[in-house]
């Protein structure tokens, strides 16, 4: 079993920055493909970003992309996604998740585990 607990979360204005964090406990993170999601009120649970188990790939959606960054630190067991220039439609309960396959996490399907989320409330 792996237990993920995400933090970070809170409330910024529109243009600014927020670092998550995804800490593991139970076994040893780097077995897994790691990846964000998010989830916005009344829609979908939506694909975020992703990384090897290495950290030397990473994937996001177009819609982050060039604005977050998601990192890894397997000796402290943590998952990061740095966000900046965030927007109102950043706005969501951002999940971590672990997968075996970085298709598969990147479809969002074939989860090991998922984390408890966190709120992110962006501001305009």
């Amino acid at each position: 079993q792996v237990q993920l607990v995400e933090s970070g979360g809170g409330l910024v204005q529109a243009g600014g920055s927020l670092r998550l964090s995804c800490a593991a406990s139970g076994r040893t993170i780097s077995n897994y493909v790691m990846g964000w999601f998010r989830q916005a009120p009344g829609k979908e649970r939506e694909f975020v970003a992703a990384i090897s188990r290495s950290g030397g790939d990473t994937y996001y959606s177009d819609s982050v992309k060039g604005r977050f960054t998601i990192s890894r630190d397997n000796a402290k067991n943590t998952v990061y996604l740095q966000m900046n220039s965030l927007k109102p439609e950043d706005t969501a309960v951002y999940y971590c998740a672990t997968g075996g396959l970085i298709v598969d996490v990147r479809l969002g399907r074939r989860i090991d585990y998922w984390g408890q989320g966190t709120q992110v409330t962006v501001s305009s």
